[in-house]
């Protein structure tokens, strides 16, 4: 299409006038669908209960505070010193319910202040939500993964110690122990412990009491349970098989030799079932090598070796 001159051209003597205006742009707007799960799961309502004894003669309330601490975490931010990154985004303020955003200070006192019963009011919470959640979708089958995770800290925080830590050695640590829901990744419960001990610590205690959780909440699932080596011992392959509980523990070879023989010397296999690509060796009992060179039998049920 060809224009003519007119078209083509225009005059232009005056010079713009910009103008700047504040709309009030926030980089946290996707907070609003977590605004929105919070009043649906009644979350502040919940965290009232557990601090219902820290409700008088405070500026922020606790429940408020520790909603910011969720808050701070959603938010990818790890430090409580990158408070400072939202201190004054409108946002954040409105879904927390607070004008004035609470310092690092502030968040510091009442992490220090939490008394033994307010923690574990906070396990129960957890713990009620993620089996409420389960009970709703009402799974056949309920899989709890037993691992623990080395939490390093840069200073002498209290209750760390040093214990093995592959990223950072020598440095003071947590170490808990996490039960998981494996068909929807959600932690159930945890397990707080120094850096300084061994896997099974008090894991049988803690085992059962996730078992028995799961299984006043979702009566109709089957339960079964998943661990490494770690916890492979007499006491808890006998209590898992006392609650009738399904389980997969890997064995420790290194502390078996006998029984990795008859594993390797094993010819024939049978299958685990259809769609599965492992295979599993059932045994009546654990053996170990003993003084004169004989099997002692350790284990009198049946389980089966990973």
């Amino acid at each position: 299409m060809k224009f003519s001159r007119t078209d083509a051209n225009r005059k232009a003597h005056a010079r713009p006038t910009l103008r700047f205006e504040s709309h009030q742009l926030t980089a946290f707007g996707g907070i609003v669908v977590l605004q929105e799960l919070f009043a649906s799961l009644h979350l502040m309502g919940h965290l009232k209960d557990v601090f219902f004894r820290r409700q008088d003669g405070k500026i922020y309330r606790p429940q408020k505070l520790f909603l910011q601490l969720i808050l701070h975490l959603l938010l990818g931010y790890r430090s409580l010193r990158d408070v400072t990154c939202y201190q004054n985004d409108p946002l954040v303020q409105r879904v927390l319910g607070l004008q004035e955003i609470a310092s690092p200070a502030t968040l510091s006192r009442m992490l220090r202040d939490v008394s033994d019963g307010e923690i574990r009011g906070l396990r129960r919470l957890m713990r009620e939500q993620v089996l409420q959640r389960g009970s709703v979708m009402a799974l056949p089958r309920i899989t709890l993964d037993f691992d623990g995770s080395v939490c390093s800290t840069n200073r002498r925080a209290e209750g760390t110690a040093v214990g093995f830590n592959r990223k950072k050695k020598g440095a003071r640590s947590y170490y808990p122990l996490f039960c998981t829901v494996a068909q929807t990744g959600q932690v159930l419960d945890l397990l707080h412990r120094p850096g300084n001990v061994h896997d099974s610590k008090g894991a049988r205690e803690f085992i059962l009491q996730c078992v028995r959780q799961v299984r006043k909440w979702c009566p109709c699932s089957v339960i079964e349970v998943r661990m490494d080596s770690a916890f492979f011992s007499d006491e808890v392959v006998q209590a898992l098989s006392d609650e009738s509980v399904e389980f997969s523990i890997s064995v420790p070879f290194e502390r078996f030799p006998k029984l990795k023989q008859l594993v390797e010397s094993r010819k024939r296999w049978k299958a685990c079932g259809a769609g599965c690509s492992s295979f599993e060796l059932r045994y009546w009992s654990t053996v170990a090598l003993n003084s004169r060179g004989g099997l002692v039998p350790l284990l009198s049920v049946p389980g089966t070796v990973g």
